[in-house]
């Protein structure tokens, strides 16, 4: 009887054991049967190089489509300039396919995207850095200050406080433009207005005109103002609007017709030092302004603080308010504080 105990006493020890094996070990019956955390440690073997080739493959692209991105036609939908006007969100791709590729347990797509990576960080790294100075001969800023803006003298009056020297004003609509010309007038003793666009200076102006960017109505000027440091030609540019539909793609073709002729006035123009001042609806990046940004350097390029976005105001995902210049060296530029209009202004200072 003793030996008969003995004996059913170890068979039920080791089912015990068997149990507690099955719990522990793979495929089991246990809480490891039902999740097999083990499986997300193997990372050994041949088969982390085998996976995630799809993978690997949409790095490869998207490295190719951030480097080479001038070279993305604009035949269907405008799709080049569509995929330069928001290029640097491009890199946001790359943590996403690397989760991706974390949980498909594939060194191959993790050492593809090595390449995407680099190739973003060679472009835009630097814009994510400080490389403003202090100082500066002239301080400029520009502001598409909406059409529909619920406030427009609480915008003029932030503007007057920026303490910049000269500032132009977009999409000035007819009814409000009186409420510009007050709010601003403390501040800028000399200002002209064409059409929808304006010039507030500190310091004289004169040779005001319209320039012509094929829209009909004038949304352009150019005039000299003359700062204690010499004449600069002052141009606000307001370029149409783009639209993304889904039947038409990215619609940019008069926007880039009127890129087209507001580079002209800009070649053409016998001063040396320039200012553009305006919304282009497009960014550095996008080949379409080529006509402009080919002759004039970005001040936010140059000596940006940050990406230096302004639209939309609320959550700002790219820079389509530009201040560029001729013959003047850049020295500071940055985004201003919100005003009631869905773009942010944004500001520079230059040395002559």
């Amino acid at each position: 009887m003793a030996r008969a105990y003995m004996t059913d006493s170890a068979k039920t020890s080791g089912e015990s054991r068997g149990f507690l094996s099955r719990s522990r070990g793979d495929g089991g019956s246990g809480a490891r049967g039902l999740v097999d955390w083990s499986r997300w440690g193997r990372w050994g073997g041949g088969g982390t190089w085998r996976r995630g080739w799809v993978l690997a493959l949409l790095a490869v692209l998207l490295g190719a489509a951030l480097f080479w991105h001038s070279e993305i036609p604009n035949t269907i939908g405008n799709l080049g300039s569509l995929w330069e006007t928001f290029l640097p969100w491009g890199g946001v791709l790359v943590p996403v396919l690397a989760l991706m590729a974390v949980l498909r347990r594939s060194a191959l797509a993790l050492v593809a995207l090595l390449l995407p990576a680099m190739v973003w960080l060679h472009l835009f790294a630097g814009q994510f850095t400080s490389k403003s100075g202090t100082g500066g001969d002239l301080t400029v800023v520009t502001h598409n200050v909406n059409a529909g803006n619920p406030d427009p003298r609480r915008t003029a009056r932030e503007l007057a406080g920026s303490g910049a020297d000269i500032v132009a004003l977009e999409e000035v609509a007819g009814g409000q433009a009186e409420l510009y010309d007050k709010g601003l007038a403390g501040a800028y003793r000399y200002h002209k207005r064409v059409g929808t666009v304006g010039v507030w200076s500190k310091y004289p102006m004169r040779d005001t005109k319209t320039v012509d960017i094929k829209m009909g109505w004038p949304r352009a000027m150019r005039t000299t103002v003359d700062t204690p440091h010499g004449g600069v030609a002052v141009y606000a540019a307001h370029l149409p609007s783009v639209r993304l539909q889904f039947a038409s793609g990215f619609t940019a073709g008069q926007r880039d017709d009127s890129a087209a002729a507001l580079g002209s006035a800009i070649a053409d123009d016998p001063v040396d030092k320039a200012v553009l001042l305006g919304d282009l609806n497009g960014t550095m990046n996008d080949r379409a302004l080529a006509p402009v940004t080919s002759q004039m350097r970005s001040t936010q390029g140059a000596a940006g603080d940050g990406p230096g976005f302004s639209w939309p105001a609320s959550f700002p995902t790219t820079r389509i308010d530009q201040i560029m210049v001729k013959g003047l060296e850049p020295v500071s530029s940055w985004s201003l504080p919100a005003t009631g209009s869905d773009h942010l202004p944004v500001a520079a200072s230059v040395n002559f």
